[in-house]
């Protein structure tokens, strides 16, 4: 495919430009003094750095001239520019690609899914560069260049090495897809944890905006789970924080294919749930969509074992709202399609599991569908680009 390499750098690469400039992608418009006191930064520091912004186009001013400081001072707000550059995130699932693209906020001009007929690094590398290559195309009528590309891979992945460590549903070991996809498409790559991914669009762009401290945790093919603490998303020192899909809950309870009992993915997951409600019923249910429709029409057993898999989310909830209090949990993914079949169970389970004060923590959901989680991957590619720390 022809050379999409990035012909520019986000100007004035700094932690504190970075830090000025995301402060206004997810709560701007905002005038500079409003800027350095989220900041915390000296209103000089904040001067310094949004000049650039503004000339290089990334930044760009309100100009009102009935807002003025009480000195005469111009106290016009900025806003991010979403226009100013292009940015595709694309999700791999077990059987399909979808991708977007957005601009500099985040915002989805274009999505596209496409199927996978092989689970193959190579095969799903060459649809991945084919799709950039159609988006690259569509970017070209925005007459916008494309800075970056996310990708989003289930389970084990390492951000900073660009390596898919281990995904089962992909059944990928150590395949250094960030590499790959560089030098295939041409673009500067990012590639993260799917759940991580979505948890950097929901601090910024969604219902994380403003909150130090929250969860998002994902219910559906697996269980997953982003924490945000201090206001930095936390992967930890081996990548896999946040994992509570294989917290044991029950050491009685069902293997889970991570070689342990009684995780909460062993008895909550989609394959969990119908694998359970064939055992119970007798009902060969064929996927989620079957045993959903089961439980909806009344079968007694159908509903206990959605009743005990929202069970096991509260309280894998409640683990993470007791080690971390965060403000907000936010429950997410396609399991959702299931949430008035176990949303009793799940506040139930977390009331009681939670201890003290962390049964205080706002626990609400949000639907997301999968454009959503490439939207995810299109984040982290702008948070590549902008931040000095990535």
């Amino acid at each position: 495919m022809r050379s999409t390499s990035r012909t520019e750098a986000f100007p004035g690469h700094t932690p504190a430009v970075s830090q000025i400039f995301t402060t206004v992608l997810s709560h701007g418009p905002l005038t500079r003094s409003e800027i350095a006191g989220r900041t915390q930064l000296s209103a000089a520091a904040v001067t310094k750095a949004v000049r650039p912004l503004i000339e290089a186009g990334y930044l760009q001013e309100e100009v009102d001239d009935a807002r003025q400081s009480s000195l005469g001072r111009p106290a016009n707000p900025v806003l991010v520019d979403g226009g100013r550059a292009l940015f595709i995130g694309i999700k791999v699932t077990g059987d399909e690609l979808i991708a977007v693209l957005t601009d500099l906020c985040c915002r989805i001009r274009v999505a596209r899914h496409v199927p996978l007929t092989s689970r193959d690094p190579k095969a799903v590398l060459a649809s991945i560069a084919a799709l950039v290559q159609e988006l690259v195309t569509e970017a070209d009528g925005f007459g916008v260049q494309v800075q970056g590309l996310g990708i989003a891979v289930s389970g084990d992945v390492d951000r900073a090495a660009g390596v898919v460590r281990y995904s089962p549903f992909l059944d990928w070991r150590d395949v250094p897809l960030a590499d790959l996809a560089r030098m295939t498409t041409g673009l500067p790559v990012t590639v993260d944890n799917d759940v991580r991914a979505l948890t950097v669009a929901e601090q910024w762009f969604g219902a994380g905006v403003g909150l130090s401290a929250f969860a998002l945790v994902t219910v559906g093919a697996g269980i997953g789970c982003g924490l945000v603490v201090h206001g930095q998303v936390v992967s930890g020192a081996h990548g896999v924080a946040g994992e509570i899909g294989h917290v044991a809950i029950d050491p009685a309870g069902p293997l889970c294919h991570c070689g342990n009992r009684g995780c909460v993915e062993s008895i909550a997951s989609d394959s969990a749930i119908v694998a359970r409600v064939r055992e119970v019923t007798g009902v060969q249910v064929a996927d989620a969509a079957e045993a959903l429709d089961l439980a909806h029409d009344g079968n007694p057993g159908a509903r206990e074992v959605y009743a005990r898999a929202g069970e096991a989310i509260g309280r894998g909830i409640a683990t993470v709202a007791n080690l971390l209090g965060p403000e907000r949990v936010i429950i997410s993914g396609e399991g959702l399609a299931a949430y008035d079949l176990f949303a009793e169970q799940i506040r139930g389970a977390f009331g009681a599991a939670a201890f003290g004060s962390a049964a205080r923590c706002d626990v609400q959901t949000r639907p997301l569908p999968f454009e959503e989680w490439a939207r995810g991957a299109a984040a982290t590619a702008i948070q590549s680009f902008i931040r000095a720390d990535t």
